[in-house]
């Protein structure tokens, strides 16, 4: 049984994709350790509980990174024309005791002001700053007094309109209709319909035998031949139906693509259901 990672339904051993919502199903592998089959995405065995991962981490070899030697560049040289424009490069006037040289100018005189034999004469004093003129007085013409405005008289208020009555809706009675879902197969080679049984989940195609009756007897059809006597059941779960081959001689086609024993396959309306091959004993499957 394998389970679906996206709608958790259960799926028959060996299905490839999901029954019930068509996604690809994860593969399986078997135990090293006890041969059960198990998920290839699973950690332990869930029949000996062996540690799935320790068998992989086994078989990979741990890789070691080399050495790579690290070349380091030598620094840049320094310009030795540099090196000669500083002053003194080698050291050969640098004394401890060592004083500039004096220089070959003539000092420089700086004249001096010839003083004088009269005393200086005391400065004038300040006069003091006039005083401020205060600002004459504006002169304000008396104003005669305004009347008021009279006041505006408002319009008496007009009559108010009474609210129209309310409109009562008119009454409607509830109606409940019960929709029953019912599923046919049309013969697409007579147009005959043929309407499934709603009481039954599980109802059998084929022939007459007397194993399991047929609830569906396609022997009255053209070419029934190639149809087994016990070729397939249609599975009714809630609203959906289920359409599985039971291991019938030349087997069941949907949508002109087979349908491998094992395997269940959801039908949706128009789908096309043909019991052996040629495509000779042909029905359409529809819900009304």
């Amino acid at each position: 049984m394998i389970v679906c990672p996206n709608c958790n339904h259960p799926n028959p051993d060996g299905a490839v994709q999901c029954e019930a919502c068509y996604t690809p199903l994860p593969t399986t592998s078997n135990c090293p350790s006890c041969g059960a089959t198990v998920q290839a995405d699973a950690a332990f065995c869930g029949q000996c509980g062996f540690n799935l991962h320790q068998s992989v981490a086994a078989a990979v070899a741990p890789t070691v990174a080399p050495e790579i030697p690290l070349e380091v560049q030598p620094s840049a040289t320094p310009d030795p024309l540099l090196e000669l424009l500083r002053p003194d490069p080698l050291g050969v006037g640098a004394t401890p005791n060592s004083q500039p040289a004096p220089s070959p100018l003539p000092p420089t005189a700086v004249a001096t002001p010839p003083e004088s034999s009269t005393p200086p004469t005391p400065p004038e004093p300040i006069a003091p700053p006039p005083e401020p003129i205060a600002p004459p007085e504006p002169i304000t013409a008396a104003s005669e007094p305004v009347a008021p405005a009279p006041e505006p008289i408002a319009p008496p208020p007009e009559p108010v309109a009474p609210p129209p009555e309310p409109v009562a809706p008119p009454a409607t009675v509830a109606r409940t209709q019960l929709q029953q879902v019912t599923a046919r197969l049309v013969h697409v080679q007579s147009d005959r319909q043929i309407e499934l049984p709603q009481s039954l989940s599980v109802i059998h195609i084929g022939k007459q035998n007397d194993r399991i009756p047929p609830d569906v007897d396609v022997s009255g059809f053209a070419n029934s031949e190639i149809v087994s006597r016990i070729h397939a059941d249609i599975r009714v779960e809630g609203d959906a139906h289920y359409i599985e081959d039971v291991g019938s001689s030349n087997g069941t086609y949907i949508n002109n693509l087979p349908l491998l024993p094992g395997n269940r396959h959801r039908l949706r309306p128009g789908d096309r259901i043909s019991l052996g091959k040629g495509d000779m004993v042909t029905f359409l499957f529809q819900i009304s």
